[in-house]
Order: structure tokens, then C-alpha cells, then sequence
């Protein structure tokens, strides 16, 4: 899990630095969830995020989640280091 909160907090000045254009600036946030959602099911694919009889599909949803889940956190985290915890 620490794998994707990292990926969570870094995904989104990665995909601003490659999206960042007069025409693609608005896709920045939903590349980063789609890319969250995607990493987090590989994540769970290969390491235990559900518990241990769970389905693959299920495991592949949990990790899914979870990814989308961090990359909220990450946005939060990126929000609070540009603007301080007073706001815009």
C-alpha cells in the first residue's frame, strides 16, 4: 500500500508535467484517477490488498479502490503543499 501512496502523491505532477496545454490542461485529475485505478488493481494482482481466499476480480476491485482512494489522498497532499492549510 505504501507503493501506491507514494505513486498517489507523485502521479499528479507527472501527469500535469505531460498534460499541461491549452487543450488537454482540463484531463490532468481524471489521467491521474484512471492511472491510480489501473495501478492499484496491478498492485493487487500481484500482492495481497484483499484477504487471502478472495477472487481475483475481487482482488483486482480492492485494489482498484484503493488506488483511486490514495489518489485522493495525493491530491490532497499536493493541495496543501501549493497553497498551505489556509487555502487558495
Amino acid at each position: 500500500m505504501l507503493i501506491l501512496l507514494i505513486l498517489g502523491i507523485f502521479i499528479l505532477p507527472v501527469s500535469a508535467f505531460f498534460l499541461d496545454g491549452p487543450g488537454t490542461e482540463n484531463w490532468i485529475i481524471p489521467i491521474q484517477f484512471v492511472v491510480m485505478g489501473a495501478a492499484g488493481a496491478l498492485v493487487a494482482f500481484w500482492l495481497p490488498l484483499a484477504h487471502d481466499g478472495a477472487s481475483p476480480g475481487k482482488r483486482i476491485l480492492v485494489g482498484a479502490s484503493t488506488g483511486i482512494g490514495l489518489a485522493f489522498v495525493g491530491l490532497a497532499v499536493f493541495w496543501f503543499l501549493l497553497n498551505g492549510i489556509g487555502g487558495a
